[in-house]
């Protein structure tokens, strides 16, 4: 057997070379070598070259020579293990490639064979380690209620909101455009559309109908705080070509207000056509911000009707009822107040005063909606339960409004515990109750809470928006009512209303 070498480099500075030189010696690791029969004899070759390398001083080598040496040394090993390792994958690849020519090769087997094969295999079978996209969107459950989405937004889907007549779908998307589907049959492939791009650095948060569904107001935040934009003849004609994209003029901004909420964003717009008293139908726009001011706006001129101060720390959301006459806001506190527009008798608004003030929820209300006949008020709360009030009272008489029922969330995470809802709204005909909760959509029966029906996964990701056609949509022909979501995955979706069973 060889004897090895102990090689050693001497750091040490010679002031005659270079001082930061290194000197390389190389030791022998024995005194003597011995010959294969143990005897002392001349000393072999091997002796001699040790001999002479234990005196040998080497010349000189600077520390980024050496370093430099070493680091070729490791890229090469490197490089040498990379193309190993390539080698060996080209080789299995072109083993399974040959292996499954082969395969196509042979005779199809028989029903027996495959059968005992089958048999062998029942016992024993092992889990597939990967999963093609394909596979996933084939496997994953379409929700019966599902009805239609609509596409083509590029980014997040920030609100949604139907016309009066319900032909007509606007939507608010974080790229910086609105848009306006025609929804001639909720179950078209199809559907006619209309693209306004908002002025240069806005981004819309809110969007509501404003005169029925000729006219659309948008809210978007700006450089310099939230703005508001109204856009006349927005509504699609009725499709009979299928077109996906409207040739039409783009419809031009009719009235706009910058900072109308100082640096804070809007969090949503409410419309209402006001009839009650002596208003004359015109709408009414309420405009939430996510301080604690709200505003009401007139729809087809844009004059500033009033402003009210929550004083609830932020807002969560404002809703107005159906005919005009309230205001209500969710906020930080557990009480939700409620204000009157009071009309004058030119149909201009005379004043907003607060008129009541619902208490008994021991958190804060997440969100609420008025019902369709304006009575009554459903809010949701942190506390995980849902109150249905009404607040058709005799308030000037100091009647205070009244808790008709109170039933707890029935949405649970997976921790077990209650869920916040979101977004709440009720069917046209008052009867269904829409709720969201992060991407879970579900329907309960507005009289009872009792679960209509649960989509976990409505939405990719979190449900933006939530509002009802206030008409029947034509769904293959036949009426339907129809429920929008929008959602953070750039998609808008259709669903139809679930069917209640006589209990």
């Amino acid at each position: 057997m060889f004897p090895l070498l102990r090689i050693a480099a001497v750091l040490k500075p010679d002031a005659k070379t270079n001082p930061t030189s290194v000197r390389i010696a190389i030791y022998p690791d024995f005194a003597k070598l011995h010959t294969h029969s143990g005897k002392n004899t001349s000393p072999s070759p091997l002796a001699s070259i040790a001999s002479s390398m234990e005196t040998a001083d080497f010349s000189f080598f600077s520390i980024p020579l050496i370093s430099s040496i070493v680091g070729g040394l490791l890229v090469l090993l490197f490089f040498a293990d990379y193309f190993r390792r390539r080698r060996v994958e080209i080789s299995t690849l072109a083993a399974s490639a040959t292996q499954q020519r082969s395969d196509a090769t042979k005779p199809p087997p028989s029903p027996s064979a495959s059968a005992s094969v089958a048999a062998s295999k029942k016992g024993h079978q092992h889990k597939p380690q990967f999963h093609s996209v394909v596979d996933k969107s084939h496997t994953r459950k379409h929700h019966h209620l599902d009805l239609n989405t609509l596409k083509g937004h590029g980014d997040s889907v920030t609100a949604v909101s139907f016309s009066s007549d319900g032909r007509n779908l606007a939507t608010s998307c974080s790229d910086g455009a609105i848009r306006v589907f025609r929804i001639d049959d909720a179950s078209s492939k199809s559907f006619k559309s209309l693209r306004i791009n908002l002025p240069a650095g806005a981004h819309p948060t809110a969007i509501a109908f404003s005169d029925g569904s000729s006219s659309v107001v948008v809210a978007a935040q700006m450089l310099l705080g939230s703005s508001l934009f109204l856009y006349a003849d927005v509504a699609a004609k009725p499709s009979g070509d299928g077109n996906q994209q409207a040739k039409l003029p783009l419809p031009e901004i009719k009235w706009e207000h910058r900072k109308i909420h100082d640096q804070s964003s809007v969090i949503n717009l409410s419309t209402a056509s006001a009839t009650y008293g002596s208003a004359d139908g015109s709408t009414i726009i309420a405009s939430c911000s996510e301080d604690t001011s709200i505003k009401l706006w007139h729809g087809k001129s844009g004059k500033e009707l009033g402003v009210v101060d929550t004083n609830q720390l932020k807002n969560n959301m404002a809703a107005l009822s159906q005919n005009g006459r309230f205001l209500a806001a969710a906020a930080f506190t557990a009480d939700v107040k409620v204000w009157e527009i009071v009309y004058s008798k030119d149909a201009s608004v005379k004043e907003v005063s607060k008129v009541m003030q619902l208490k008994g929820h021991k958190s804060a209300v997440t969100c609420l909606c008025f019902t369709p006949d304006s009575e009554k008020i459903i809010t949701a709360s942190k506390d995980g339960s849902v109150r249905i009030w009404n607040i058709n009272v005799r308030y000037h008489l100091d009647e205070d409004p009244k808790t008709l029922r109170v039933f707890p969330i029935p949405l649970h995470d997976s921790k077990g515990l209650v869920s916040n809802y979101d977004h709440i709204s009720v069917s046209p005909d008052g009867i269904i109750l829409a709720t969201t909760s992060g991407s879970t959509l579900q329907w309960l029966c507005a009289e009872t809470g009792k679960v209509l029906d649960t989509a976990d996964k409505a939405h990719d990701g979190q449900i933006t928006g939530i509002a009802w056609a206030a008409q029947s949509v034509p769904v293959g022909g036949a009426p339907a009512l129809v429920l929008s979501t929008s959602g953070s995955d750039k998609k808008v979706k259709l669903w139809l209303a679930p069917k209640i069973h006589p209990s």
